[in-house]
């Protein structure tokens, strides 16, 4: 427990949750954050995460609802012109007909129709630009603070061999076990986001994707494999920036900015998650193995067997394997665009059930719609 790093003011019982827990004096010998404080590993960093990951529940919804669906709603209605629905005619709404700009009689019924398609459009748009919204932001803010780490630990994405030397990675340092945690929580707080949310065509490939991820950062923090951790989480977050930031220019709208960015997307995901992810995985199987030994030490934080060894190298084939079962999916999405459509992620985008499906067509009825022609 961190007392000193406590405010005077603050219970015992709730310093864990507060501040980094089981601090150690700063090792003479350390090769990276020489000015920072460092910590050990316990229990008790599981308090914080749980602080982390109600922090995050409340940011996501005062984010989403004060901010970006403000943004969008005003984005999207700014040139609205619903014509008035009452008094016209000189008479009530039921008996009286509408005209268009060409003289052509219109059914109030197909106006209303028109109307509220128009109304659902905005609202899906609004709530799904805004979720997307806070993923974006996450995404960019954890991988500048990863990239930080990175930039003082002695490692390299295209040599991940370093990443094994010098093990056991402990004590950390306050950066590094801040990082840590607060990936950790996020991620357990997807979960709990895809458990409270309508279930999308893919939500049992997230699923299983968010438990292995918590699984493998849960032992390797104890096992103290930080670094090889922190690199996997860098290499993942960077393309996770622009597939939400793609999704948010489509419900904007704005299709030529939304496939130019899916399209970096795309190379982005090849790149980290097929080619520099694939040379850590590589690395696992082939530096770990010969550069730390076979050996169960806890008494010098040492845990490295041929089972844990494996189960790691299992666990990260696991991931690999749903991620190219993901890259299938969004090249199918390229091809579209290569086609000529309008990129659409049909990884995650849509619920699995049909009551998508109005909103949909609403969507390519919006897109079509001579009034909305007449106004851009």
């Amino acid at each position: 427990m961190n007392i000193e790093g406590a405010p005077g003011w603050m219970p015992t019982y709730l310093v864990p949750f507060f501040t980094l827990s089981y601090p150690i004096d700063r090792p003479t010998d350390s090769d990276s954050f020489h000015s920072s404080n460092y910590y050990a590993t316990g229990l008790l960093d599981g308090c914080l995460i749980i602080t982390c990951i109600a922090i995050m529940a409340v940011l996501r919804d005062v984010f989403r609802i004060f901010c970006m669906e403000p943004f969008a709603h005003w984005y999207l209605t700014r040139r609205q012109t619903y014509e008035p629905l009452k008094d016209v005619a000189n008479g009530s709404v039921e008996d009286a007909p509408l005209m268009n700009g060409n003289g052509f009689t219109i059914e109030k019924s197909d106006v209303l129709r028109k109307k509220r398609r128009e109304e659902r459009f905005v609202s899906r748009s609004v709530l799904r630009f805004a979720e997307q919204g806070w993923s974006m932001v996450y995404y960019t803010v954890q991988w500048a603070y990863g990239l930080y780490i990175h930039s003082k630990l002695p490692t390299a994405p295209f040599n991940p061999s370093k990443v094994w030397l010098g093990y056991p990675h402990i004590p950390l340092a306050a950066p590094l076990k801040l990082y840590y945690l607060t990936q950790t929580a996020f991620y357990m707080h997807q979960v709990l986001i895809l458990n409270a949310e309508a279930r999308r065509k893919d939500h049992w490939q997230m699923m299983t994707h968010h438990v292995i991820t918590i699984i493998l950062m849960v032992l390797s923090y104890f096992y103290n494999f930080t670094r090889v951790g922190s690199l996997i989480m860098v290499l993942m977050d960077y393309c996770d920036i622009f597939l939400p930031l793609a999704k948010m220019f489509r419900y904007l709208s704005l299709p030529t900015i939304c496939d130019a960015t899916f399209t970096w997307f795309l190379l982005s995901w090849f790149i980290t998650r097929h080619v520099l992810f694939i040379l850590v995985i590589k690395s696992t199987y082939s530096d770990a193995s010969t550069l730390i030994p076979f050996i169960w030490a806890p008494e010098n934080n040492h845990y490295w067997t041929y089972q844990i060894w494996m189960g790691f190298l299992t666990m990260l084939i696991s991931l690999q394997f749903i991620q190219m079962i993901w890259f299938g999916m969004i090249c199918n999405v390229a091809w579209r665009v290569i086609s000529g459509q309008n990129a659409e992620d049909t990884r995650s985008d849509d619920e699995g059930d049909t009551s998508s499906q109005p909103d949909d067509n609403t969507e390519n009825l919006i897109r079509t719609s001579p009034r909305l022609k007449k106004r851009r």
